[in-house]
């Protein structure tokens, strides 16, 4: 009974059945993007993936690009790449940055009819390394992301310069933990189907329940008050790549359990940098990490929640600018 209360409040929240108003968040998302680009200067595009679709990629730091590794920073969800303007101008000086949204997220292409898993994610990762001809990799993965980058990073260990992880998931481990909304989501049952169907029914609302969940993951006040409205933004757009990622949520954990020895085998620099307050990807989570990858340095940030390169962005950026000097 416990279990099913928690998951009706969840679909109540994201549904907006509580009372959660609807956020106007084009005026701040707008006035972001414009004083983010006078500070960071980059060049930002449509790039096209194996199938014609296309994802929003931005590029900084081009004068590094091909001496120093190219840094590839993805986002989980329900986020978009701009969790990453407080972190890109830590790394932007000395080296070539690359974020870009996935395909059904931010400001790439939202088909509504694809199916997105992780091997969408994967083309779109595919196509930014192809079409920006990109070598000596570091993927920067977080949350969602961790399965495509991490499968990029074995399938690809010769272009792999580093692999940095920053609280995500991969596969299962024993204090992983689903919040209560992707939970619910994740979970086949009717309650489920309708929360979905009445998503559709009041989309505002699923984007005012969407921010109120995510203000749980920070645990800096001003980056939770400047990036909620910022990674909510357009929220009613993401509805079908949310629900198509947390329907396969278990699925692809458990796929890639046979991936262990892969990973204990890379032999590459890992470095594990989570936020400590973080109870779903939690500081054990980071610990399992550590262990399987054997090359790996692990860095748990106090202070930090969820979202550690918004919460603590110096420290996450101290620490990178120390340990990729590779070359």
């Amino acid at each position: 009974m416990k279990k099913f209360l928690v998951s009706l409040l969840a679909s109540l929240v994201l549904l907006g059945c509580a009372s959660v108003p609807p956020p106007n968040t084009q005026p701040i998302f707008d006035a972001h993007l414009a004083s983010f680009a006078a500070a960071n200067p980059h060049s930002r595009r449509m790039l096209p993936r194996a199938d014609g679709r296309m994802v929003s990629v931005r590029e900084f730091g081009l004068v590094h690009k091909g001496i120093k590794p190219s840094i590839v920073m993805m986002h989980g969800f329900p986020d978009n790449q701009h969790l990453y303007d407080l972190l890109i101008p830590q790394l932007s000086g000395q080296f070539h940055v690359v974020s870009f949204d996935f395909l059904g997220w931010g400001a790439s292409e939202k088909p509504k009819d694809q199916r997105y898993d992780v091997a969408s994610q994967r083309a779109d990762l595919d196509a930014v390394v192809a079409q920006l001809q990109l070598d000596a990799v570091v993927p920067v993965v977080h949350d969602l992301s961790g399965q495509p980058g991490i499968d990029w990073a074995l399938d690809n260990a010769a272009k792999t310069a580093a692999l940095v992880l920053l609280n995500t998931y991969y596969l299962p481990m024993e204090t992983l933990k689903a919040p209560d909304a992707i939970q619910f989501y994740s979970t086949p049952s009717p309650i489920r189907d309708l929360a979905i169907w009445g998503s559709n029914k009041a989309p505002d609302r699923f984007q005012g329940g969407l921010a109120s969940q995510i203000s749980k993951f920070f645990s800096n006040a001003q980056s939770r008050e400047t990036f909620v409205p910022i990674i909510s933004h357009n929220a009613t757009t993401i509805r079908p790549a949310f629900f198509s990622s947390t329907a396969v949520l278990w699925s692809e954990l458990a796929a890639r359990e046979k991936n262990r020895v892969r990973m204990q085998a890379f032999n590459k620099p890992v470095h594990v940098i989570f936020g400590a307050d973080d109870p779903f990807l939690n500081s054990g989570v980071a610990q399992d990490f550590h262990k399987l990858f054997s090359n790996s340095s692990l860095h748990l940030l106090a202070n930090a929640g969820h979202y550690v390169q918004l919460d603590r962005a110096d420290e996450v950026g101290s620490i990178l600018r120390d340990k990729l000097q590779l070359r």
